[in-house]
């Protein structure tokens, strides 16, 4: 061994000391890569749970490289003087040459410590939404949601953003604390129909589908009221009612979790159009062209006169017609 460590002093110049650190620190980063693998082999047949693993894995290779910079770098700085000031002159000439990078380590801390957001959290940040499928020092990676795909489902495209968005960016989390987000189904019916009974119909659907998520919600409200200023006075389903050019627009709103959001609306849509083909006094509104003469369809009190639809038979009879199924005007 003597002359082995004598040939390497000779013909490469290494010192004796110089050889020994070298293999103290061969030996560290060995020693470190092998109680990582058992860690993590540990966790593995314990546990079939892929985010437990992930976190397990991620952990101790963090661990494992912060430790062994601690170690070897005691074996090459003589004093903690030495230590200080090589990270002081380090820190400044990377905080210079490496802006960016750093900006995504301090983001990456950023996370790590405020959790804005966490594994398997639905986010968006800036115009880019999607699930978080990993955190990274320098950069995190959502599973893309929404783009050209409606409802904020899966676009199957996987897409990083570096850490030091978290401080440019806004950052909308569907789930942290309150964890539903309200959505609203439109629906769009003609002035002739009984709007009333549409509501009605409407808001009994919408109650079906949201069937005991007002208990659930209310309690993880307080839940969250523990951390944010969240308050709603009212979680269950409600139907709004508005006036649009081409009829009456029934709004419904509702509460849903984020990623049931289509699925909840197909099966709301399915229940409006089985429960309006059975009304014959509901009907949905469409883009049409019509000619609205006041003096004939108004009402008396606003200038018009009585409606021919309105008017008895016996006029009808005596000019030689019929009354005009759908009144004078009707949509065509």
């Amino acid at each position: 061994m003597e002359n082995v460590i004598l040939w390497i002093d000779q013909h490469l110049g290494i010192s004796p000391a110089v050889q020994g650190r070298i293999l103290a620190s061969l030996l560290i980063c060995l020693i470190l890569w092998f109680l990582r693998r058992l860690v993590v082999r540990a966790v593995w047949s314990r546990t079939d749970d892929v985010r437990t693993r992930y976190v397990w894995r991620k952990s101790s290779a963090y661990a494992a490289f912060f430790l062994g910079v601690v170690l070897v770098g005691r074996l090459w700085l003589p004093s903690v003087h030495s230590v200080a000031t090589f990270l002081g002159l380090f820190s400044a000439g990377v905080a210079i040459a490496l802006k960016d990078p750093v900006s995504n380590l301090a983001g990456w801390l950023f996370i790590i410590w405020r959790r804005p957001f966490e594994l398997q959290d639905r986010i968006q940040v800036g115009d880019v939404a999607g699930d978080v499928i990993d955190i990274a020092p320098f950069q995190f990676t959502l599973l893309e949601i929404g783009n050209w795909v409606q409802a904020d489902q899966s676009t199957g495209r996987v897409v990083a953003l570096p850490n030091s968005k978290v401080f440019t960016e806004p950052v909308a989390n569907y789930g942290k604390g309150f964890q539903f987000i309200w959505n609203e189904i439109p629906v769009l019916i003609t002035f002739e129909s009984n709007w009333e009974r549409a509501q009605e119909l409407l808001l009994e659907i919408g109650r079906r589908h949201a069937e005991n998520l007002g208990e659930t919600a209310a309690r993880r409200i307080r839940e969250a009221a523990r951390k944010y200023l969240i308050f709603y006075s009212k979680l269950t389903p409600i139907v709004y009612t508005s006036v649009r050019d081409s009829g009456v627009l029934l709004t419904l709103r509702f509460l849903c979790e984020p990623r049931r959001r289509r699925g909840v609306e197909t099966a709301i849509w399915e229940d409006v159009l089985r429960e309006f083909r059975k009304c014959d006094d509901v009907d949905f509104a469409y883009p049409t062209q019509r000619f609205y003469n006041n003096a004939l369809e108004g009402k008396p009190g606003a200038g018009g006169r009585v409606r021919l639809d309105t008017a008895p038979a016996a006029t009808s009879k005596e000019t030689g017609t019929e009354p005009p199924k759908g009144g004078v005007g009707a949509p065509r």
